[in-house]
């Protein structure tokens, strides 16, 4: 039953997070919102009580393999079965990678790939004994085609990619699924910080947002839409794939 349908969203305070777990919550899901700030989480989790669903806030740091075990367990606890898992999660500082610190390297790929590792760890044996499970996993356009000034963020986003066809590979005979959903240029509170991080942030920004050909930047409700679809029956037999939503600012 719809109903009975459970959703791990990562990164789920703000932003692309956020519009995700509405979304689910609008298709039937209860959804356990896991987030570094815990605030930011609570208020989604109000959002999705007034639409009549179920959620539960969790604050996690995602970097940190035991605390993501902690918070799945707490979910699991809570929910009894998590039917789908969206790692939404993620972060980026846009520098030429010959300024780029080791600690920035660090922290992109702790953020966007490692989390996506420790959440799958803990997450997939349950969905395999019980024979099913959907995975969806945020990359970015910048991990299928690059992006100046995002080379890091980019290996990372590549990273999942290729990963997660990989263990769509490995995981179809437990009839779970894995696809990846790679947002363009999306209106977002972290784009707004990267733009006002400097001049020459903000002049990227612009200029990429003005090649879209369906002339405008994405917005989180896009994103949430495509992510809602993939959890949805009706792609019950698609995995291994990357869809990209981007108002056709690349086509491949």
């Amino acid at each position: 039953m719809a109903d009975e349908r459970a959703a791990v969203v990562t990164g789920a305070g703000r932003g692309i997070g956020r519009a995700i777990s509405l979304a689910l919550a609008q298709s039937g899901y209860r959804v356990a919102l896991l987030d570094i700030l815990a605030d930011n989480a609570r208020s989604v989790q109000k959002e999705i009580e007034s639409l009549g669903r179920e959620a539960l806030p969790i604050g996690v740091d995602l970097t940190k393999r035991s605390d993501v075990e902690a918070a799945i367990n707490q979910a699991l606890g809570r929910f009894g079965q998590i039917h789908t898992l969206v790692n939404n999660a993620g972060w980026d500082k846009v520098q030429p990678f010959l300024e780029n610190e080791e600690s920035t390297w660090e922290r992109i790929i702790a953020i966007n790939y490692k989390a996506v590792l420790y959440t799958c760890k803990a997450l997939l044996p349950h969905m395999v004994a019980r024979g099913s499970g959907k995975v969806i996993n945020i990359a970015s356009d910048a991990g299928r085609v690059g992006s100046s000034g995002e080379a890091v963020y980019a290996g990372a986003k590549g990273a999942i990619i290729s990963f997660s066809k990989a263990l769509a590979r490995e995981m179809a005979r437990s009839k779970i699924t894995v696809n990846v959903v790679c947002p363009g240029v999306t209106e977002t509170p972290l784009l707004q910080e990267i733009r006002e991080s400097s001049e020459k942030a903000h002049k990227i920004l612009d200029a990429v947002t003005r090649a879209i050909p369906l002339g405008r930047a994405g917005t989180p409700e896009d994103v949430a839409a495509a992510v809602a679809f993939l959890a949805s029956p009706q792609a019950d037999f698609i995995t291994g794939q990357t869809i990209s939503v981007n108002g056709g600012l690349t086509m491949c």
